[in-house]
């Protein structure tokens, strides 16, 4: 066996030797081909596309397609299907169970499962009316306590998955029942407590901003928000010398993204005007994309998807970070039990029951997020619930009873499901998985 005494060379000042200057060379100048798509422009997007397509990566745009073809079918069928009171009623009704989707999409990029969140979303409601109305808590402080209900309850399922180590499935499971029960237990005889009508709770989705400047005003501010954001970004890679989108191209979206956000604004404003609870959801779906985009600790939930051991290997504390997937996963179910009780005025044993769970976990996975984890955005749930409660309505409008429902939307899911299976394997034979 002979050994390479170049290699072997103490690296000392003035003593580089190079074996191979070609190698060396191309070592310096190889760059990843995925960055200098910005540089090519919209040519060069149009090749990436083409690349994503033939190696499975297909992002959102089976959703988007499979939305835009859902709501083209039941208008044809119902012309009232597109109206903007219908339109309006379905964004403030897909919130609750948004919100909760929201929490799932954590738990999925670790490549996990929580089957409480049903019960848990329902015990925080229930926790919210009996604090409240009955006991004649404060509801500023009512409000907080049954929100860190839903944290403490997510945080123990993760202390007994990451640090016993029990299978979240078990473990989420269990917290099913037993939330349950306790939902039950809290009510007591009667099962139904009513909402002060015009309490901070049930004002979730009752309050309309009916000023037209303030839908107006929130595209303004998103539209905005996301230039100054790209061309900030644009700015701080041209310094850094790293390949950055064109000018022309931060152009085109923000232009693109203004048509979409004032299209939105005025459906809003033909009817009561903006929902407050859709303003909600959407700093939220913002605040969790840029936690999990632009920060450590999103970093390490994508990390830790992808691969536990060598997240491990790396440094990161894996049973903290599978601890406080859990607690937010918690915590956005209590947040949606909140807003499903807003919906309804009231705290009943009904709560957190039903297709409530199946239709959070389907709206993350229809959205995009995949079941195998490392995969997916928190906007993926705003995707996802626009599909199933958009099936809702239009069948309701139809007049067709809930069992067909539970059908399609059934089907939905295993479509998307084999989706992302289809893609994996793609991915694999591309070489990118």
């Amino acid at each position: 066996m002979s050994i390479d005494k170049t290699s072997a060379a103490p690296d000392t000042p003035g003593d580089h030797v190079v074996a191979n200057p070609e190698a060396a060379k191309a070592a310096v100048t190889v760059v990843d081909p995925r960055l200098l798509v910005r540089e090519q422009g919209f040519a060069g997007y149009v090749t990436e596309f083409k690349r994503k397509m033939k190696s499975g990566d297909l992002g959102s745009i089976p959703v988007v397609v499979g939305l835009a073809v859902i709501w083209i079918i039941f208008q044809s069928l119902n012309s009232n299907f597109l109206t903007a009171g219908n339109l309006s009623d379905m964004s403030v009704a897909m919130v609750g169970t948004g919100m909760i989707a929201v929490g799932i999409v954590f738990v999925l990029l670790l490549g996990e499962i929580d089957l409480s969140v049903g019960s848990v979303s329902g015990v925080a409601g229930a926790g919210f009316a009996v604090l409240n109305v009955t006991n004649g808590m404060n509801e500023w402080l009512a409000f907080v306590l049954a929100i860190v209900t839903g944290t403490v309850a997510g945080a123990l399922h993760g202390f007994f998955f990451a640090k016993i180590g029990v299978p979240a499935f078990a473990v989420t499971l269990a917290g099913l029942l037993f939330w349950n029960g306790f939902m039950l237990q809290v009510l007591g005889d009667n099962g139904t407590i009513n909402l002060d009508p015009d309490g901070v709770v049930a004002q979730l989705t009752s309050y309309y901003f009916s000023d037209v400047a303030a839908a107006y005003g929130l595209a303004v501010v998103v539209t905005a928000g996301y230039f100054l954001s790209s061309f900030l970004g644009n700015r701080r890679r041209e310094a850094a010398g790293v390949p950055s989108r064109p000018l022309s191209e931060t152009i085109v979206r923000t232009a693109l993204l203004a048509v979409l956000a004032f299209a939105v604004a005025i459906v809003f404003n033909q009817y009561k005007g903006l929902p407050l609870a859709v303003v909600i959801f959407i700093i939220v779906l913002l605040v969790t994309d840029f936690v999990l985009r632009r920060t450590a600790y999103g970093r390490k939930v994508f990390a830790l998807g992808g691969s536990v051991e060598a997240s491990r290997r790396a440094g990161i504390n894996v049973e903290l970070v599978r601890i406080s997937v859990f607690a937010i996963s918690g915590t956005f179910a209590a947040v949606g039990g909140l807003f499903i009780a807003s919906k309804i005025a009231a705290a009943n044993q009904g709560a957190g029951g039903g297709d409530l769970l199946m239709n959070a976990i389907a709206a993350a996975v229809i959205g995009g997020t995949s079941l195998f984890g490392g995969r997916g955005r928190t906007w993926n749930a705003l995707l996802g619930v626009l599909v199933i409660v958009s099936i809702q309505y239009g069948l309701a409008l139809e007049g067709i009873a809930s069992p067909v429902q539970y059908m399609i939307t059934g089907g939905v899911l295993l479509a998307t499901v084999v989706i992302d299976a289809v893609t994996r394997k793609t991915q694999k034979t591309a070489g990118r998985a």
